[in-house]
């Protein structure tokens, strides 16, 4: 009798941290997709759901490295213009407890961006609290 309670109230315990993960999981995936939609639209309003106000972006140009607010560096998106044309993909999230990765291919007709985000779940709210980021030429 001991034995099937037990097993019962680990089984119970395994199916909600299960559920727990899944959940978040879902969560940060909806995260990272305001950030892809909001890009591939041009719609500050919905990336800006992505990102809490202190993110950082970091990436390397030919005059090294770069450190900006993420928030200002995507202030300038103008809805108007058309949408861009690329394919985005979630390629890989990670998670551990209130900590996530998520690895993202932005595919142009001449590039892939390949982007690393953390995210931190902040008041029970997944955000990206940083981004690196590289641009590989695209394979011919």
């Amino acid at each position: 009798m001991l034995r099937s309670l037990l097993f019962v109230f680990f089984s119970v315990g395994i199916f909600t941290v299960c559920q727990a993960q899944e959940s978040d999981y879902q969560l940060v995936a909806q995260t990272v997709n305001y950030y892809l939609e909001g890009g591939t639209n041009n719609d500050y309003a919905t990336l800006k759901k992505a990102f809490h106000e202190t993110a950082t972006m970091k990436y390397i140009t030919n005059d090294g490295y770069k450190e900006v607010n993420a928030l200002e560096f995507f202030s300038g998106m103008d809805a108007s213009k058309p949408k861009q044309n690329r394919k985005t993909r979630i390629a890989d999230i990670t998670i551990s407890g209130h900590a996530a990765n998520a690895r993202l291919e932005i595919d142009y007709p001449t590039f892939t961006f390949i982007d690393y985000m953390n995210l931190l779940k902040i008041d029970g709210e997944w955000k990206i609290v940083n981004k690196i980021f590289y641009r590989q030429a695209a394979l011919k």
